[in-house]
């Protein structure tokens, strides 16, 4: 019992740590400074969102920590417990703290790329009733290149072979059919890795595992935008590339748990909706033309594929 009481102090000092690792790097490689915002939560905790926009590489990068303590409702803890139904078991105490990032960059050939880390309890502190951790991390590209799927995907491989090596099949399947936005049959992205209510094992052990994958993300998507950052494009490209940001958009906003979850247990909405494009664009039954790359791209997005 003495590791989950400890838990919760030893998941802060990792969002934390991390949170300021990942914002230095990308102030090295886009050359403008994050805004902080500290924020206080009503019912308890609170956090520390940082926001860089309109950047040399960045449109809008968005790195966030939160962590709150509270009672769920009903809806709160069916959203938590990724139940659709009303499950009886509302006014919980709950923890939870966590990292949450979503970079944007201004050339469309390089993708976004998103990251979420996060420990959860219900339950009074000394004796929750239930304790998990979730998160993962995946890449969202308008134009797809093989190479920098590839390389994504390699990397959070071997960290979480490095833990079990029954951790990245299992987990990049669950990406690719959470981040599924099914009313237009097709992914998101090209995925990476997923989980959540993860606590099969010891939790020093899954703490561990959930840092290693923290500390992967710097190493799995900045080599790519300093790839593709300065790739000559047009205003063709950018069109599709706000096109694919209102694809973003709509998963965000009707299938995403996380941003279920936050604004309906009160959370700060600015903070909350942070991993929004600043611009996006919807234009009427839109196809790409036969052999583009932009139809390459969504051919690959309706048929998520192997990547190593």
């Amino acid at each position: 019992m003495l590791k989950l009481e400890t838990m919760r102090v030893q998941m802060e000092k990792m969002v934390r740590r991390m949170q300021d690792t990942i914002c230095e790097a990308i102030e090295r490689l886009d050359g403008r400074c994050f805004r902080e915002d500290v924020w206080a939560r009503l019912e308890g905790g609170g956090g520390t969102s940082r926001l860089l926009q309109n950047g040399n590489v960045f449109e809008k990068a968005g790195v966030n920590v939160s962590v709150v303590s509270g009672t769920l409702s009903n809806e709160g803890t069916n959203v938590a417990m990724g139940s659709d139904g009303v499950s009886g078991t509302g006014n919980l105490p709950f923890f939870a703290a966590g990292l949450s990032l979503v970079l944007h960059p201004h050339n469309p050939m390089a993708p976004i790329a998103h990251a979420n880390y996060r420990y959860f309890e219900l339950g009074e502190k000394a004796t929750p009733s239930s304790w998990w951790f979730g998160g993962g991390s995946d890449l969202t590209p308008a134009y797809l290149f093989d190479e920098d799927a590839t390389h994504f995907h390699r990397v959070h491989k071997e960290v979480c072979d490095r833990h079990d090596s029954a951790f990245y099949p299992r987990f990049k399947k669950w990406c690719d059919e959470y981040f599924y936005i099914a009313h237009r049959g097709e992914s998101r992205g090209v995925g990476g890795i997923f989980f959540d209510h993860l606590n099969d094992r010891d939790p020093e052990s899954l703490f561990a595992f959930v840092t290693s994958c923290a500390e992967a993300f710097i190493p799995a998507y900045l080599p790519i935008v300093e790839r593709r950052k300065d790739t000559p494009f047009t205003a063709q490209h950018k069109r599709w590339q706000q096109l694919r940001r209102g694809r973003y958009v709509e998963f965000n906003l009707i299938y995403d748990r996380g941003t279920s979850f936050g604004l309906k247990t009160g959370g700060r909405v600015e903070s909350i909706l942070i991993s929004l494009p600043p611009v996006a664009c919807w234009e009427y039954d839109y196809h790409p033309s036969t052999g583009s790359q932009e139809a390459r791209t969504l051919e690959i997005l309706k048929s998520p594929r192997e990547w190593l």
